[in-house]
């Protein structure tokens, strides 16, 4: 979808930004996408992703005991 440069400007789009079309009432709305940014700490991330990991083996490992695997 092209949007012309003054519409843009006005609600402080620039040409590539991403944007949420909604249905409200009769009317298409378009909003900018503004995706919030967090900071994270990567050694906390992978510990969560290792201990959930860990918990999934655990359940295959007993799903499979079950079925005698």
């Amino acid at each position: 979808m092209v949007l012309p440069k003054a519409l843009r400007e006005h609600i402080g789009v620039e040409e590539g930004d991403e944007l949420i079309a909604e249905a409200v009432g009769g009317s298409i709305v378009l909003r900018p996408l503004k995706p919030r940014v967090v900071d994270v700490d990567a050694e906390r991330v992978e510990e969560i992703v290792l201990e959930e990991k860990r918990e999934w083996d655990e359940r295959l490992d007993s799903l499979a005991r079950e079925i005698g695997a």
